[in-house]
Order: C-alpha cells, then sequence, then structure tokens
C-alpha cells in the first residue's frame, strides 16, 4: 500500500514506479494499491493520518510513504513514524522525493527536460518550473492525472537512470528487496 500525499496526481505516478521496484525485488506479481480512503491532503496532513492507516490496513505486507521533500528533511519524523509501526506490528517504509514526486517522473525523461539535471533536483518549485511545462507538453489531458501514468511507465524504460538520477529510490529500493527477503525468511 502507498500512502502518498496525493492519490490522484501522486499515485499515477507512484503505483507504476512501486510496481517496478518490487519487481525488482523479485515480487512481480504483487499488488499495489494507491491508499484513497482516508485521502490525504499534503504531507502534514498524510503525517497526521498515518496512525489511523496503519491500524487500518495491518493486513498489508508493506505500507510506504512516500511523500515530497519540499526543501526539508523528513528524516525525524519518518523515523519515528516507522518506529510506531513497528511497535504496532505493521513494516512501514518512508521515502520523501527530492524535492517533489514529479521529479522521480522526470528522471526517466532527462533528455527533454532541456535543463541540467541537477538544477530540477535542486529547485524547490520544480512542479510548477518544470513540470508542469514537461506535462503540459508530452501528457494526455485525456487522461486521469493528465497521463503521468504513461509518462511513467515511459520512463521506467530508463531504470537504472532514473535509480542513479534519484538516490533516495535505490536507496528505498534496497530496503524493499531487504523487507521482501525478510518476510520470506519468516514465511519458511
Amino acid at each position: 500500500m502507498i500512502v502518498p500525499e496525493d492519490p490522484t496526481y501522486n499515485g499515477a505516478i507512484l503505483q507504476p514506479l512501486i510496481c517496478r521496484m518490487l519487481a525488482e525485488c523479485g515480487k512481480g506479481n504483487a499488488k499495489v494499491d494507491v491508499l484513497a480512503n482516508p485521502k490525504a491532503a499534503g504531507f502534514e496532513h498524510a503525517k497526521a493520518l498515518l496512525p489511523q492507516i496503519v491500524e487500518r490496513y495491518t493486513h498489508y505486507d508493506l505500507l510506504l510513504f512516500l511523500p515530497d521533500a519540499d526543501g526539508n528533511d523528513r528524516s525525524p519524523a519518518f523515523t519515528g513514524l516507522e518506529r510506531e509501526a513497528a511497535v504496532a506490528g505493521v513494516t512501514l517504509l518512508c521515502c520523501a522525493a527530492v524535492q517533489e514526486v514529479e521529479v522521480w517522473l522526470l528522471a526517466g525523461h532527462p533528455q527533454k527536460i532541456g535543463q541540467p539535471w541537477q538544477e530540477v533536483r535542486e529547485d524547490v518549485s520544480v512542479k510548477e518550473n518544470v513540470f508542469e511545462p514537461f506535462l503540459e507538453q508530452y501528457g494526455d489531458p485525456r487522461r486521469p492525472g493528465g497521463g503521468r501514468d504513461l509518462l511513467m511507465k515511459e520512463g521506467l524504460r530508463n531504470y537504472d537512470g532514473v535509480l542513479q538520477r534519484c538516490p533516495e529510490l535505490a536507496t528505498l529500493q534496497a530496503r524493499i528487496c531487504d523487507e521482501v527477503a525478510r518476510q520470506a525468511l519468516a514465511a519458511t
């Protein structure tokens, strides 16, 4: 279960990304849901909902909280959230997108962006400055999410490049693979 800040738009990016990560971890047939109820609206709201989400969705093997960093270090909050979930018997892994989840989609399309990657990563207004013009040019307004799902799937053809350009995703994948291995050992 993916817990995004915004299930409508971010969910369209995160669902194909996490499906690919799980496939890389040997779980290509895993069912990946994006939390829509309760619907979060921003980091603080999603963070406040997490105890309720953990309690309601204990039947999932893994919960992933994947918000935007928005120029902030989220690691202290993540440590506490993961610890609280573990006490409840739930595996929660948190990873903030630097700066916005939309950057993870852009990482699969560096040739189409037209500016140095480091500038994209450091822009705290990357959604407005880079992503929205990109989506307008390459997206599909007839699709839910404006075509974010298709653009993410297309970008995942360059999956190794996405992980290189967004090292937090490489770290998340390693953590997911470790958890998949841990759960497999526990089942034997």
